[in-house]
């Protein structure tokens, strides 16, 4: 019962941050850059200000679909946040690059995220396999839905290293952005509100999927 009490109440949480989340970046789009400048030439000012000059800033269809692929070394902006001059569209595409620096100083985190990928994919297609399974024959054959608590909490693991690597590439973003006098203090406040709610999901998303990683092993030692 306090299991699925948690689960319930993480999911409640999930989507209040979720909607604050959306009502905070459509809030934050209507406030136009006095600089005027776009998402794309935020991004490139603050890579080469970083003395950046491999990384390409494009443009992605799709809604909060932003993110830095250290793979071919772009950052991808979508087509809100690539051409719009907002302070929304300036948190984000100066976030975006700050994955970019962490890329390019080898910050750890961010390495040791890079080397999880390949594992947690293939964690996470047999977790849910062994889990669903598992649950069905936990009495007869326990040891199913073990392997998929094992296999899950990789995925756990990598959900709680993601928090330290968005947290800083948020901070080496404001930090840019006011270092460098780019927005005024209005602006500077709402791309820091923005990112703020932002990380927050990230939080939930964490805490989320410990929660259900111990509704898992509940059902596991509990077994009859």
């Amino acid at each position: 019962m306090i299991a699925y009490i948690l689960i319930g109440g993480i999911a409640i949480i999930g989507g209040i941050v979720q909607q604050r989340l959306k009502s905070k970046f459509k809030k934050y789009s209507k406030l136009s850059l006095q600089n005027g400048l776009s998402g794309r030439e935020i991004a490139e000012k603050m890579l080469a200000d970083n003395n950046i000059y491999d990384v390409k800033v494009i443009s992605v269809r799709g809604r909060l679909t932003d993110h830095y692929n250290p793979a071919d070394k772009t950052v991808n902006l979508s087509e809100a946040v690539y051409n719009e001059r907002n302070a929304a569209a300036a948190a984000v595409a100066a976030h975006e690059c700050g994955h970019a620096i962490q890329h390019a100083v080898g910050y750890s985190w961010l390495e040791f995220r890079s080397k999880m990928v390949p594992t947690v994919n293939i964690s996470g297609r047999i977790a849910q396999i062994a889990l669903i399974a598992g649950i069905f024959l936990v009495n007869s054959f326990p040891q199913l839905l073990l392997l998929g608590i094992l296999f899950f909490a990789a995925t756990v693991l990598f959900s709680f290293v993601t928090l330290p690597v968005e947290y800083d590439a948020s901070n080496r973003a404001l930090a840019w952005l006011k270092d460098k006098n780019m927005l005024t203090s209005e602006e500077q406040d709402g791309a820091e509100d923005a990112l703020k709610w932002a990380a927050r999901t990230y939080v939930v998303a964490a805490v989320s999927s410990l929660v259900t990683l111990v509704y898992y092993l509940m059902i596991y030692l509990n077994r009859r």
